[in-house]
């Protein structure tokens, strides 16, 4: 039993015994975990008994706990500390485990069983996981015969191991691609505090007495805000824009056409006319079509708000808006117009306040959480933090970590993973976490946070409570495990406190001198939230119908050249605007190469009707108070995907959505 994921962990939470674990335990424990969950399967399938919901539905909830547990560490690993060991590993592992899958969802006798299990007398969430184990087998090509199936068989595998290429390629890529200034005069408009950044980070990469500026996942880049040289602005746009696409060993583009041309192809064998269609036939959008009308009716507004917001950016920099002036002229603008300076704000937004006076004192006015660090317990990196989270009554209610800082060995973004999942059948609370890509600041000093990454922090705790506040039976529907375009929604939710008076007055605070955030410029960023949508709106929509092409191929389609195909999918969307490049670009658009968000990038948006409409429901119904707060937690985030997610809403909300406060939000009206 040395190697610590063959057994349940005995730490608070079964957080995983990071202390222990090596790499060298993940390989082992995987074999382990892919030979026990094979032989559980294959005693469902001979089993003699008529198969029931016990016999086969329970005990495939039951099956394969090893693997699960490695997987959740392991996969978080190979994005937030993807050493080099990490990634050999996950080359190795990655296509095993797309195997693994298949020998669990093509397995006709399984499928039989799961297809023949009754429904009669359970209750509604028994009934609806039987419901969706049989529409998982059917969707992974269960009915397939036997040609078909060892062709889907090979078609997942060389996806994984494209999609990791992808992902480790990018990582370098990006590591690579962070722009080197030999003299502090050439970041001018930054901040000390972000100046002694890059220049601990150039030192920690090997280049002492410059000036390190690292790249973050999406294009827009934080500091092309308040750099006032524009050359230094135009090289750190062009090295973000630029990532993947050139021909040096790191390139992503011929990567991401050959899982298009595959994802095409699978998608023909299981009866679908694109990947597209496939991927969102079981999502809460009604159909593709519905997906592609909303968008195309939001693209010419969005457009055209950016359009006019150019206008005034080119009369306040006198000469026309490249790609790369336009996040420093907007700010100027903004200041102008509304008398807001967010690069001043950082001072207001010290990581510690935002999280200890901001983040989790809203979660405990809205639903009675507490918070407390543990020291005693570890990560699976030094700069991990542990907090144990109770309840309004003070019992357990799961553990929340936190991992901040950007490093090389981790993936750009933001994102909320899991490492245990609640549970009642199997008797867990979740254990989470939220990784973040802030960068560092010397050693001693505060981590000042730009307005941007406070959202992102919010945001992102939104992730972790509706892990958190999982009440369900069935570890399928347990937390996050909801349709794509849903799983955004509690989170953009979580974005409405950050300048809701109580919540800002108490954790904005001057980091030096303890003096709040003037309420009159909270007033000011309210006013001014509008102002920047054109721009917003349009850089979302450019990569959410950049997504819905690369997928909307055939099958048998074959893309020569990516960079055409890119340029001409923008074009027929209206969105060929080259001062707003889209938010992610082929290159680098992990969410979608190298994430579960393949065809689903629209899901922001799509949920985002559902958050305007409940960030509206909160105000006219007292704002940050229990009973809303626990309302909210009841009818919709303990659910998980438990009850159909439209009906949690419509519960939650007494209603459908309406798309009115989306509109009125972002300018579209």
């Amino acid at each position: 039993m040395s190697n610590p994921f063959l057994a349940p962990s005995t730490l608070p939470y079964q957080l995983p015994p990071f202390g222990m674990i090596q790499d060298d335990h993940y390989l082992p424990a995987f074999e382990t975990g892919f030979a026990e969950h094979l032989a559980e399967i294959d005693t469902i399938v001979s089993a003699q008994e008529p198969a029931d919901f016990e016999n086969t539905i329970v005990a495939l909830e039951r099956a394969g706990e090893t693997l699960r547990r490695v997987a959740l560490v392991f996969y978080n690993s190979s994005s937030s500390h993807s050493t080099p060991a990490i990634q050999e590993l996950e080359t190795e592992v990655a296509p095993r485990y797309a195997a693994h899958q298949d020998n669990i969802f093509l397995n006709r006798g399984l499928f039989e069983r799961v297809n023949t299990v009754s429904t009669d007398g359970l209750d509604a969430e028994a009934a609806r996981l039987v419901q969706e184990y049989v529409d998982r087998f059917i969707r992974a090509g269960a009915q397939l015969d036997d040609a078909a199936q060892d062709r889907l068989r090979a078609l997942n595998t060389e996806l994984s191991q494209l999609s990791t290429d992808f992902q480790q390629r990018l990582l370098k890529d990006t590591n690579r691609s962070a722009l080197l200034v030999d003299t502090a005069e050439e970041l001018a408009g930054l901040s000390a505090d972000d100046i002694g950044s890059a220049a601990a980070a150039a030192e920690s990469a090997g280049h002492p007495g410059k000036y390190l500026l690292t790249l973050i996942l999406p294009t827009a880049q934080p500091a092309l805000e308040t750099l006032t040289n524009r050359t230094t602005r135009q090289r750190l746009h062009e090295a973000s824009v630029n990532r993947g696409f050139t021909d040096n060993g790191y390139g992503t583009l011929t990567i991401a056409a050959r899982m298009a041309e595959l994802r095409a192809e699978r998608a023909a064998l299981l009866g679908f006319d694109s990947h597209a269609a496939a991927a969102t036939d079981d999502q809460t959008a009604p159909s593709l079509d519905a997906i592609h009308r909303m968008l195309g009716q939001l693209a010419p507004a969005a457009v055209r708000n950016a359009r006019e917001e150019m206008v005034e950016l080119e009369a306040a920099a006198g000469h026309p808006i490249e790609a790369w002036d336009w996040a420093y002229y907007s700010e100027k603008v903004r200041a102008a117009k509304f008398d807001v300076d967010l690069a001043s704000l950082r001072q207001y937004f010290e990581l510690e306040r935002v999280l200890e006076d901001g983040i989790f004192f809203a979660a405990n006015r809205l639903y009675g959480l507490t918070f407390t660090e543990r020291d005693d317990l570890e990560g699976y990196h030094p700069e991990v933090r542990v907090w144990e989270v109770k309840d309004a009554d003070g019992t357990g209610l799961g553990l929340f970590l936190g991992d901040y800082y950007t490093r090389d060995t981790k993936n750009g973004g933001a994102w909320m993973n899991s490492f245990v999942e609640q549970s009642a059948l199997n008797g867990t609370h979740a254990v989470v976490i939220n990784n973040l890509n802030i960068p560092k600041p010397p050693a001693g000093e505060p981590t000042l946070l730009t307005f941007d990454q406070v959202v992102t922090t919010f945001h992102e705790f939104g992730h972790a409570l509706h892990g958190l506040f999982s009440s369900v039976t069935y570890p399928t529907f347990s937390g996050t495990s909801v349709p794509r375009d849903f799983v955004e929604y509690p989170s953009q939710v979580n974005e409405m406190w950050i300048l809701w008076p109580e919540v800002v007055a108490n954790y904005a605070k001057h980091y030096q001198t303890g003096e709040p955030l003037p309420a009159e410029t909270v007033d000011k960023l309210l006013a001014a939230q509008t102002w920047g949508e054109g721009f917003a709106t349009t850089e979302y929509l450019g990569a959410a119908l950049l997504d819905l092409a690369w997928h909307a191929i055939p099958a048998g389609a074959t893309i020569e050249d990516p960079v055409e195909f890119e340029r001409e999918a923008l074009a027929t969307a209206g969105l060929d605007f080259s001062p707003v490049p889209p938010r992610y670009r082929t290159g680098y658009f992990k969410h979608i190469f190298a994430g579960g968000y393949s065809a689903a990038y629209y899901a922001y948006i799509w949920s985002e009707v559902l958050d305007a409409d409940t960030v509206e429901w909160f105000k006219s119904s007292g704002g940050l108070t229990r009973e809303n707060g626990d309302h909210f937690r009841t009818e919709l985030l303990s659910r998980g995907n438990s009850i159909d997610p439209l009906q949690a809403f419509r519960n939650f909300r007494g209603r459908d959505a309406m798309i009115e406060p989306l509109l009125t939000r972002r300018g579209l009206v």
